[in-house]
């Protein structure tokens, strides 16, 4: 049995659905074709539900701190999982629920369940049906990267997907993995009362940020009593169910964590290796995700990947940028491209870290002339009003053409202030843009102005 199509879309993750419903509206009649949980990645594993899990963690530790601002809570602050997993899952279940009304709602568009492979560069197998079209959008997403740790095959582990579905604390919660998706889950879970022990094979924690950055993430993590080893080498794992053993065999001096869980947080892999790609003659990089040009396109005509799978955005909000580039250039004639993006992302631990544009070490490598704006959170009146003042703001200049190169927020409300100076960046307006806007008293982005007055060259310069 066969069906045919103007467009297919495989993948109902973020940028699915949009593109599906643009495609209906300009008269093709469209498939998506999904094989599992509509909403994809961010809904179902990964924004939605850990931020929800995060908001909880931030109140049971603004619950302990309760009595620093005059609050008075009687008894000590436990946490119900079993409570925490179902509000997790609400607003999950919430999210996928309205996404599926929205696809049913679409006009052209069909939903078809199932895994698609290809048979031909224009055909798409899903289970006994064949789809035919010659437009077919990949947007597959991606899983966690398990590594070939000595012992991985026996022991028990978890990812960043099991991790969701825990619904007793964890006594002692090992995390191979010091970045984004370890440290998230790192803080969340010693907030909740578990035992905390991170394992991370580089020198440093997430080393793609300058060094200062790095050092105050550590600071405010081991303050809430998270143990970190780094320079793990050699890692291999043993144990069983509720007792399990992470060893790094080359670490000096040799080291051994025991815990009751493990999770892994080694990094994504794309999920094109059951897409019969090779059978549609389309081109992969050495780690598996899809080669695209800057809009997107993939080496074979009218095929296109979009999200995680094309190595070009590891967020929802890039795939959701790759839905607007594919829809600007197929649907509207208009011309927008991948390296116009500025890169932007943010840790979501307490307080967050709100990363743009390029670091300081990052710009030196360039070969700009830095300057440096630096504003510690003691300075800045929310926060001190608020009594969370960890962190820092650090703003990267180019002292020739006056352009922000980049920003770092480490702070309360980072994550939403910075968006200022990201506006300014993609406006290509000179930083003082900024200085001299009148920001309202009291927030956290009226003292981004202040930071840009106090510009100094960089110190490795």
């Amino acid at each position: 049995m066969s069906q045919r199509f103007d467009a297919v879309v495989v993948g109902a993750g973020q940028a699915g659905p949009s593109l599906a419903e643009r495609l209906g509206k300009s008269g093709r009649k469209v498939a998506v074709i999904e094989r599992k949980l509509v909403g994809g990645t961010c809904v179902n594993t990964g924004c939605i539900p850990t931020k929800a899990m995060v908001a909880s963690a931030y109140v049971a530790q603004m619950a302990r701190r309760a009595d620093s601002y005059g609050v008075l809570a009687k008894g000590d602050v436990r946490v119900d999982m079993e409570r925490v997993w179902t509000r997790t899952q609400g607003i999950s279940g919430q999210s996928r629920s309205n996404v599926e009304k929205w696809l049913a709602g679409m006009q052209n568009v069909a939903l078809l369940r199932g895994h698609a492979v290809f048979e031909s560069p224009r055909s798409l197998r899903v289970g006994d049906e064949l789809i035919e079209a010659d437009e077919i959008f990949l947007n597959v997403g991606g899983r966690a990267a398990i590594p070939d740790f000595p012992g991985i095959d026996t022991v028990p582990y978890l990812t960043n997907t099991g991790i969701l579905a825990l619904r007793e604390l964890p006594k002692h919660l090992v995390i191979v993995g010091g970045s984004y998706i370890g440290l998230e889950f790192g803080q969340m879970f010693r907030r909740f009362g578990a035992e905390v022990t991170i394992v991370e094979r580089s020198d440093r924690l997430l080393p793609r940020e300058d060094p200062e950055v790095s050092a105050a993430v550590v600071d405010i993590l081991q303050r809430e009593g998270i143990t970190f080893h780094l320079s793990a080498e050699c890692i291999e794992v043993h144990g069983k169910e509720g007792d399990v053993n992470v060893v790094a065999k080359c670490a000096k001096p040799r080291l051994e964590v025991r815990g009751t869980h493990l999770l892994l947080a080694v990094g994504r892999r794309p999920n094109t290796d059951e897409l019969g790609l090779e059978k549609a003659g389309v081109v992969t990089d050495e780690r598996g995700y899809i080669t695209v040009d800057d809009q997107c396109r993939t080496n074979v005509k009218g095929i296109w990947a979009l999200g995680d799978c094309n190595g070009k955005g590891a967020f929802t909000h890039t795939s959701y940028n790759d839905f607007e580039i594919v829809a600007a250039n197929v649907l509207d004639s208009e011309s927008r491209q991948i390296s116009d993006r500025i890169a932007a992302y943010a840790l979501f631990i307490d307080p967050p870290l709100a990363r743009i544009g390029l670091t300081e070490q990052e710009a030196l490598k360039q070969g700009y002339k830095v300057e440096i704006g630096v504003r510690p959170m003691t300075r800045v009146g929310r926060a001190i009003e608020r009594g969370e003042t960890l962190g820092f703001m650090k703003m990267i200049v180019d002292a020739d053409s006056q352009q922000l190169l980049g920003a770092a927020i480490l702070g309360v409300n980072g994550d939403e202030a910075i968006h200022s100076l990201l506006d300014v960046m993609y406006a290509k307006a000179p930083y003082r843009t900024v200085t001299h806007a009148v920001h309202i008293h009291p927030t956290v982005a009226e003292l981004l102005p202040t930071a840009l007055q106090s510009l100094a060259p960089a110190k490795h310069g």
